[in-house]
């Protein structure tokens, strides 16, 4: 979750527009006595800039940018008023051209919240499912995930990843068995802290493996100076988790104005900023901020859209950004 942008121009700016257009939408479907589900995922009469994509190496299929991590936000049971909101957070995602879900069996009722609502929504697009096994054994590995595929609601997974590279080695022998079946169609390796990216860089160096999720934020630079080049050289996809650095640097720039140099590369939130310099990462396939807004979630997708700014820029701006 973040704040609202910082900068108030006379005008209302895209994120503000997009956030007026799905509040007006969702009271007034609440209002005319429609369910929950119903008002926040029917389809808005706006028009949102498709975000850019970006091929997976190892199969060249295009992925979006900007996807949505259900950590935290996704954690809420059916009646909360935080669940209430979770469909637009789904509308607002595919509104922009968005697919990717990363979920986990770690973060509570996370992956079986994401199924109930993508089969509330029906949604048009294909939604890209990624989740995680995160236990040991064979057979607890296994458990693990066939409730995973229960949660989700689905008879396919895009993406299995071995969470914090627990009992990897297993882990990823029933990943590759259960790809060539076609139960998975992506394998994949997570972390999200630099003490454990000895142990990353040697299982990128050893296995083949689809995609890479690792934590990288302006604020928060060590994956750039193995992990990152290491990834592209191996033909694996990044997904960045905590491209906000764990929320404390957005939550830092909240009374911060907004500088003049966001306009040059077409951002008018400080979270579009943050994830405009993950995205610059020629490595970074997408980045997949937490949120449970609609609002959030919109403001976050418009930083998938428009030129990404090359290292040059970032030379001359990130240590503003950090102080």
């Amino acid at each position: 979750m973040h704040p609202p942008p910082t900068r108030f121009p006379e005008t209302l700016t895209r994120a503000q527009l997009l956030r007026m257009s799905l509040a007006a939408s969702i009271g007034a479907a609440m209002a005319g006595g429609h369910s929950t589900a119903s008002a926040q995922t029917r389809p808005a009469t706006r028009s949102v800039k498709k975000m850019n994509t970006r091929p997976i190496p190892s199969s060249g299929e295009a992925l979006p940018v900007v996807g949505c991590g259900t950590w935290v936000g996704f954690g809420h049971s059916p009646g909360s008023a935080e669940y209430q909101r979770l469909p637009g957070v789904l509308q607002a995602l595919f509104d922009a051209g968005g697919t990717v879900l990363d979920s986990s069996p770690m973060y509570g009722r996370s992956e079986q919240t994401t199924g109930e609502l993508l089969a509330a929504a029906k949604p048009a697009v294909s939604p890209f499912l990624a989740t995680k096994v995160w236990t040991r054994g064979r057979e607890a590995g296994i458990a693990q995930m066939e409730h995973s595929f229960k949660h989700l609601k689905t008879k396919r997974i895009d993406l299995m990843q071995v969470h914090n590279l627990v009992d990897w080695r297993t882990q990823l022998a029933t990943l590759r068995e259960w790809k060539s079946q076609g139960r998975i169609r992506y394998v994949g390796i997570t972390h999200y802290t630099a003490s454990a990216y000895d142990d990353v860089e040697a299982v990128l160096r050893a296995e083949k493996l689809d995609f890479l999720q690792i934590n990288y934020s302006i604020d928060d630079r060590a994956a750039e100076a193995r992990l990152l080049p290491l990834a592209a050289e191996r033909g694996v996809a990044v997904i960045v988790n905590l491209p906000f650095g764990g929320g404390g640097l957005l939550r830092g720039l909240r009374d911060r104005k907004l500088p003049d140099w966001a306009a040059e590369i077409g951002c008018d939130s400080w979270a579009q900023v943050l994830l405009k310099f993950v995205l610059s990462h020629p490595a970074v396939t997408c980045t997949i901020p937490g949120t449970s807004r609609p609002e959030h979630m919109a403001d976050n997708a418009a930083a998938g859209t428009g030129p990404m700014p090359d290292a040059a820029f970032w030379q001359r701006h990130a240590a503003s950004v950090r102080n």
